[in-house]
């Protein structure tokens, strides 16, 4: 029997270790890219309750993972990620029902709906959702891919760097998320809250330095050796750099990387709705390969399922 403990710092390498695996049995149809989970741990969570009252993984007696849920995403969201061989069982059930009402219980009173998304092709999920009393109401995201052969040239602006981040960036990329994404970030916060953290290395994070030492762009490259499979997230650009460049300078770079890893293949996702993202992924020969949907259920239908 597989139940829920809170998650811990330490767990982090195991966990995409294992969802590695997950993905190299059964495919991507369940399954994010294992960067997102520090993503979303670290970065999604951030400014929240304690992440052990929203992070857990589900063990069985002799500590197999059987599962992950994270909750509270965006304020009302959650995820949970499934054993292959438990999916479309009762346990998958019982993740999802655990995942929707801790979601539910720590979500702001304002908040009218509990959500959560799924791969399109992801069958198995969409007919446990619907009998946990969710619907599907819009398109969440695109999920983008493309091979990392024939990659276009790194072309950096004049008086821009492009390289690698340090722990002594941690203030300029606090300024330049901030500038980008509207967070409020401080250095101290990124470098203890994300930069020192398992799974994330700083040598990921590719940043474009203007001449007057501020980033001017940025992204996270995050690593699936076993399944020969890069991803990105986030990707970002200061305001006061946008339409140099910058945000193409640091993938494209990234891509060099990957492929000197022997990586086959990137992602990145985006909303659907993002048609800036979507135009400067297609001019870097990113396709769309599937979508996510999003699902949702009133607040208060919540423990209704239990």
């Amino acid at each position: 029997m597989f139940t829920p403990r809170p998650f811990l710092p330490s767990d982090m390498p195991r966990l995409q270790t294992t969802v590695a695996e997950w993905i190299a049995t059964a495919g991507r149809d369940a399954y994010d890219h294992v960067g997102e989970l520090p993503h979303r741990v670290y970065d999604n969570l951030r400014g929240g309750p304690p992440v052990r009252d929203l992070v857990h993984v589900w063990e069985d007696g002799r500590g197999r993972i059987g599962g992950i849920t994270l909750c509270l995403r965006f304020g009302a969201a959650f995820d949970a990620f499934c054993a292959p061989e438990l999916r479309g069982t009762d346990t998958e059930r019982a993740m999802l029902t655990f995942a929707a009402d801790t979601t539910a219980r720590h979500m702001a009173t304002d908040q009218e709906d509990v959500l959560t998304d799924l791969f399109e092709t992801d069958t198995t999920r969409a007919r446990l959702l619907g009998e946990l009393g969710f619907a599907r109401f819009r398109v969440w995201d695109d999920v983008n891919t493309r091979d990392l052969t024939g990659l276009p040239p790194v072309v950096v602006p004049a008086g821009f760097t492009v390289r690698a981040a340090t722990l002594d960036d941690a203030e300029a990329l606090a300024e330049a998320r901030n500038a980008s994404f509207g967070s409020d970030w401080t250095g101290e916060a990124y470098r203890d809250g994300m930069m020192t953290r398992p799974g994330y290395d700083p040598a990921r994070e590719i940043v474009a330095e203007a001449p007057d030492g501020r980033i001017g762009a940025y992204t996270v490259y995050w690593t699936d050796e076993r399944n020969g499979l890069g991803h990105f997230e986030p990707v970002g650009t200061h305001e006061a750099f946008r339409r140099l460049g910058l945000a193409r300078a640091v993938m494209t770079e990234s891509m060099r990387r990957m492929a000197e890893l022997g990586l086959r293949r990137v992602t990145v996702n985006h909303d659907a709705e993002n048609l800036p993202a979507a135009k400067l992924y297609g001019l870097l020969g990113f396709t769309v390969e599937c979508r996510t949907h999003g699902y949702r259920r009133a607040k208060d239908q919540a423990s209704m399922s239990r």
